[in-house]
């Protein structure tokens, strides 16, 4: 299941970011249709926030096909966004991980590797949809 996490200084709306995270999920396998998102109580109480901020969410996923509510239920996913490298992504995590790794080591903050990250895919020849 997922865990949220807020980022108090992000620009993002709350609700926004939970949107996101959740399709993060998605691309990466995490969750998968037929899984149930946490209740709406329980996120909110985790991360201190109002219930009709979570509710707002999930009804921006729901809107967008990826999920649906089942009353007295809970909110279900019911789309993917899993492309085809969804296969490979095991051993790049894996990868990536021992690189942010050697980036901490080197003294890189989270701020300087997010800095290095999108420089970078702004200035490779990366499919624009990843820039």
């Amino acid at each position: 299941m997922i865990e949220f996490v807020l980022d108090g200084r992000s620009r993002v709306a709350t609700y926004m970011q939970l949107v996101v995270q959740v399709k993060q999920a998605l691309r990466v396998g995490l969750l998968r249709p037929g899984d149930q998102l946490p209740k709406v109580r329980d996120v909110a109480q985790a991360l201190a926030i109002n219930p009709n901020t979570v509710l707002k969410a999930y009804r921006e996923l729901v809107l967008e096909g990826l999920a649906e509510g089942r009353p007295g239920v809970g909110t279900f996913v019911t789309g993917s966004l899993a492309g085809p490298s969804l296969g490979s992504q095991g051993q790049l995590r894996d990868e990536l991980v021992a690189w942010l790794e050697r980036a901490e080591a080197a003294g890189m903050s989270a701020d300087d590797i997010a800095a290095l990250i999108e420089t970078t895919l702004r200035g490779t020849a990366v499919p624009r949809n990843l820039a």
